[in-house]
């Protein structure tokens, strides 16, 4: 499957949810897709998982989505059995599994070989961790994430590849960078919350 393609589904099917995103092309695909302040990209490798259950736990009226691949995940895989100890219910990670390190040199991961990792995400006790077999499908696991109120993995054996990385690289570049991103993003929250999470620099009045 083509992950822009899950990516548009996955627009539709999600509302007003905040989305965390690792790096490389599933950043820049939903970017292009679903443009907005509601969007934060993780630019460490890995961290997807831990950040969106974090904000996931603090948010717990809020829907979060996280968009993680293979080789972020791996790195750390050491995160699955806390996010299914926490368990926050109103967490979706949307794991795209191409098999290989897309943002950094194409190198293989350990998918490639036989990592399973819908498998090891029920091993730490994710009992909600299935993967998509088509777009239907994908669609349909989107749909009971979101109405079962329960933490959610969902993994994509998406496409890779050469060519596929000269696509999402001819995307529209980001219009401002991760430190921007983030405060536009806390200031969206505040806007949903009605209240400062952030405080302003200066003296108090």
């Amino acid at each position: 499957m083509k992950r822009f393609d899950c990516l548009k589904i996955a627009a539709e099917e999600i509302g007003d949810a905040l989305v965390i995103s690792t790096v490389g092309g599933a950043a820049a695909e939903w970017n292009s897709i679903r443009p907005g302040d509601g969007n934060l990209r993780c630019r460490t490798l890995g961290l997807v998982s831990s950040i969106a259950m974090g904000l996931a736990l603090a948010l717990p009226n809020r829907s979060v989505v996280g968009l993680d691949g293979d080789g972020a995940l791996l790195m750390n895989a050491c995160g699955l059995p806390t996010l299914a100890w926490q368990n926050p219910p109103n967490l979706t990670l949307l794991v795209f599994d191409n098999g290989i390190y897309e943002a950094s040199g194409l190198r293989r991961t350990a998918t490639s070989a036989g990592a399973d990792l819908m498998a090891m995400a029920k091993a730490a006790g994710v009992k909600n961790a299935s993967w998509a077999t088509s777009l239907d499908d994908f669609r349909r696991l989107l749909q009971e994430a979101k109405s079962r109120r329960a933490l959610s993995m969902i993994g994509v054996k998406s496409e890779a590849g050469v060519d596929y990385f000269k696509t999402w690289q001819q995307l529209p570049s980001f219009e401002y960078n991760e430190v921007e991103n983030l405060y536009r993003f806390m200031r969206h929250i505040e806007k949903l919350e009605g209240r400062r999470m952030v405080p302003l620099p200066g003296p108090k009045h």
